[in-house]
C-alpha cells in the first residue's frame, strides 16, 4: 500500500511530541475544546495526505494529525531494524494522544498503514479509554488478515481458494518491499521521481501535486513496517484483537491492494460495527475528501452526542452501505416521485437535496428527508428550465454541499392534445422543462462529477411515453423520447469517466402530474374536467410512487441502462422492439376523456 500527500496544512499549529527517542511532528487545527479527531496517514504519505478532510472536519472538531515515524517531517528511528513495529507505534500514539487530549478520549481515524495501526491501537488493552471510536479505510489489522488467510487455507472451498488467488495477485508488492536493499534503491532513484505521476494516473487525482519533498526516504523508512510486522503477524496472529470501541468502516469498491472480501469476517472482531462502501479506489483521502469527511463527522457526532442517533440507525433502508453520506440531488421534489426518490435516498443515508420551484413543497421533502434517515438534507428552490438558476444552484451545491454524487433529474410537467392544436407556447413549455430541465442538470452537474473524475451516477426519468406512440400525447412524448436518447448517448460518452447514466420508463403512476398537466385545444373548463377524470383512473390504477423509487436506486447500484417499472411500461418496450406495427395500430386509438 503505497501513497501520496496532498497540500499544505494551512493554518496548522504544529508541536513536536518526544517518544522513545523519536520526535514527532504533530499538526493541529480547529478548537481544542471540541471532540478531538487524530488522523494517522500510510505508506509512504505524510500527514498532509488528509490536508482536504482536516479542512472539512476542523470546524466542527480538534483536528489532529501527525507524521509517523520515518516520515515527513518526524525522525527515523537507528537502526531502522525494530524500529517501525506495532507495540512501538502505539507508543508513539499514546504519546500524542497524552499532549493533544489529555483528559478524554480521541476519535481515531486511519487509511491504508495508518489503519493497520488502527486496528492495533483500538484492539490492545492499554489503549482502552483512550480512543472513542474507530475509522478503518483502506487497512485491514494484521492479525485479522492472519485469521482470514488460515481458515481459507485450513478449510479451502473454491470460491476461498479464489478469494485468496485475488488477494495475493492485489499484495504482489508486499513480497517486494520484504527484499533486502532494493526497494530502498527504487525508492531513492526512479521509482521516486515517477511516483507521483503513476499514481495520479492511476487513481485519477484531481489534481498532480505531490508537495512531499520527503517522499524518497519516507518511502525507504517506510518498507521496515512491513518487515517489522506483516510476517510475525501472519505467523502467529493474535486471538484477542477484538476492537474496545466502535469501529466504522469504509471500503473502497476499486482498491487496487484491497480486495472487498477481506473485510468479510470483521463483525466477529467489532462487535458495534457500521460498514460503509465508496466507489473509488484506494487513496480517498484525496480523492473523496468529502464523502470521508461526511462520515467521519456522522460517526464522531453520533458518539459524542447522546441524542444522536448512529449511522445504522438513521439508514434502516436498502442500500445503506452503498448510499450513506453520498450526496444526492433530485430535481421535482416537491412531490411525486421525486419525492418518493428523495426519501428512498434518505432512508439509505444519503444526503440528499431537494429541488423544485415549490419552495415550501422542496422544504417540506427536505424535513421529512432528515426524519426518514437522511444523513443531512436541504430544500432548494429553483426552475429547472432556467439555465443561469441552474448554474447558481450547481455553484452553491459544490460549495456548501460538495459535489453531487448522484444526480436524478426528475422534474417534468404533463401536456395532452392532438399535434395541430398544440400551439408554439404549448411546445416550448412542455420543452422547457421535461427535456431542457433534463439537458441543464446533465450538462452543469455532469460536468462537475466529470471534472472530480470519481465517478457518479445520473438518473434521468423518462416514460413509456418515450416508445409509445400516441395520438393526444406529441408534444409529451417527443419531450421524454428525447431523454431517452439524451440518456443513451450521455451513457456512452460519460462511461470512461465511470460515471452511469439510467433512463427511468415509469407508465401509469399514481402522482398528482395529472392535477396539473394540461391539456391543449380546449377551454378551462373541459380543461379541469379532463384532469379530474385522468387523477380518477391514475387513482384507481394506484401505483405508488414508491416503487418507482426503489427501481431507481436499483438503476444505480446495478447501472442499469434503460428501466421501465410498470408492467405496462415493460410490456409497451417488449412491444416496441418485437412487434412495433401493433403499437401502431394501437396509437391511432381515441382514448375516451
Amino acid at each position: 500500500m503505497s501513497g501520496m500527500s496532498g497540500t499544505a496544512l494551512a493554518g496548522a499549529r504544529e508541536r513536536r511530541v518526544s517518544t522513545g527517542g523519536i520526535e514527532l511532528c504533530v499538526a493541529e487545527l480547529g478548537d481544542p475544546d471540541h471532540p478531538t479527531v487524530v488522523l494517522v496517514h500510510g505508506y509512504p504519505d505524510s500527514k498532509e495526505v488528509w490536508s482536504e478532510v482536516a479542512e472539512r472536519l476542523a470546524s466542527r472538531f480538534h483536528v489532529v494529525l501527525y507524521d509517523v515515524r520515518g516520515h515527513g517531517r518526524s525522525s527515523a528511528p537507528v537502526p531502522l531494524r525494530g524500529g517501525f513495529t506495532l507495540e512501538k507505534l502505539t507508543d508513539d500514539f499514546l504519546a500524542v494522544v497524552d499532549a493533544v487530549s489529555p483528559d478524554r478520549p480521541v476519535h481515531l481515524v486511519g487509511h491504508d498503514w495508518g489503519s493497520v495501526q488502527g486496528w492495533e491501537f483500538a484492539t490492545v488493552a492499554r489503549t482502552e479509554g483512550r480512543i472513542a471510536s474507530f475509522t478503518s479505510m483502506s487497512g485491514p489489522s494484521l492479525d485479522h488478515f492472519g485469521h482470514w488467510i488460515k481458515k481459507r487455507m485450513t478449510r479451502p472451498t473454491p470460491r476461498r481458494a479464489a478469494q485468496l488467488l485475488n488477494q495475493g495477485v492485489k499484495s504482489w508488492y508486499v513480497g517486494m518491499l520484504h527484499t533486502p536493499v532494493l526497494p530502498e534503491l527504487a525508492w531513492r532513484g526512479p521509482l521516486g521521481k515517477r511516483w507521483p505521476k503513476i499514481v495520479q494516473r492511476a487513481e485519477k487525482f484531481p489534481d498532480s501535486s505531490y508537495p512531499t519533498a520527503s517522499l524518497r526516504e519516507d518511502a525507504a523508512h517506510g518498507a521496515w513496517l512491513y518487515r517489522d510486522n506483516v510476517r510475525p503477524r501472519m505467523r502467529r496472529p493474535r486471538t484477542d484483537a477484538y476492537a474496545h470501541v466502535p469501529v466504522q468502516l469504509i471500503v473502497p469498491t476499486g482498491d487496487a491492494f484491497l480486495s472487498e472480501r477481506l473485510y468479510d469476517d470483521t463483525e466477529r472482531w467489532a462487535p458495534d460495527l457500521v460498514r460503509r462502501t465508496l466507489s473509488a479506489k484506494h487513496w480517498i483521502p484525496r480523492t473523496r475528501p468529502d464523502q470521508v469527511a461526511s462520515w467521519i463527522s456522522e460517526f464522531v457526532t453520533a458518539r459524542e452526542e447522546p441524542a444522536a442517533r448512529a449511522p445504522q440507525q438513521k439508514a434502516p433502508g436498502r442500500h445503506a452501505d452503498r448510499f450513506g453520506g453520498r450526496l444526492v440531488l433530485v430535481t421535482g421534489a416537491a412531490s411525486g416521485i421525486g419525492r418518493a426518490t428523495a426519501f428512498a435516498f434518505a432512508e439509505a443515508g444519503a444526503r440528499v437535496v431537494a429541488v423544485d420551484r415549490d419552495a415550501e413543497g422542496a422544504a417540506r421533502t427536505a424535513e421529512m428527508a432528515r426524519l426518514v434517515g437522511a444523513a443531512e438534507a436541504w430544500g432548494e428552490c429553483v426552475d429547472v428550465s432556467d439555465e443561469q438558476a441552474m448554474e447558481k444552484l450547481a455553484a452553491k451545491v459544490a460549495t456548501e454541499y460538495g459535489i453531487v454524487d448522484v444526480l436524478v433529474n426528475n422534474a417534468g410537467i404533463g401536456l395532452s392534445g392532438p399535434f395541430l392544436e398544440t400551439t408554439s407556447e404549448d411546445w416550448k413549455k412542455v420543452l422547457d422543462v421535461n427535456l431542457w430541465g433534463v439537458i441543464h442538470g446533465c450538462r452543469i452537474f455532469g460536468k462537475q462529477m466529470a471534472e472530480r473524475n470519481q465517478g457518479g451516477h445520473i438518473v434521468n426519468t423518462a416514460s413509456a411515453a418515450a416508445y409509445l406512440p400516441s395520438r393526444t400525447l406529441p408534444a409529451y412524448s417527443t419531450s421524454k423520447a428525447a431523454v431517452l436518447m439524451l440518456s443513451e448517448c450521455l451513457r456512452a460518452e460519460l462511461a470512461d469517466k465511470s460515471i452511469g447514466v439510467s433512463a427511468i420508463c415509469p407508465g401509469i403512476v399514481n402522482t398528482n402530474i395529472t392535477a396539473t398537466s394540461r391539456f391543449a385545444g380546449v377551454d378551462a373548463a373541459e380543461e379541469k374536467r379532463r384532469q379530474e377524470r385522468s387523477s380518477r383512473l391514475y387513482g384507481l390504477r394506484n401505483f405508488p410512487p414508491e416503487k418507482v423509487a426503489e427501481a431507481i436506486l436499483l438503476a444505480v447500484v446495478k447501472n442499469q441502462a434503460v428501466v421501465p417499472v410498470t408492467p405496462e411500461s415493460k410490456g409497451a418496450l417488449w412491444m416496441s422492439r418485437f412487434t412495433p406495427r401493433t403499437l401502431r395500430r394501437i396509437a391511432r386509438l381515441e382514448p375516451r376523456l
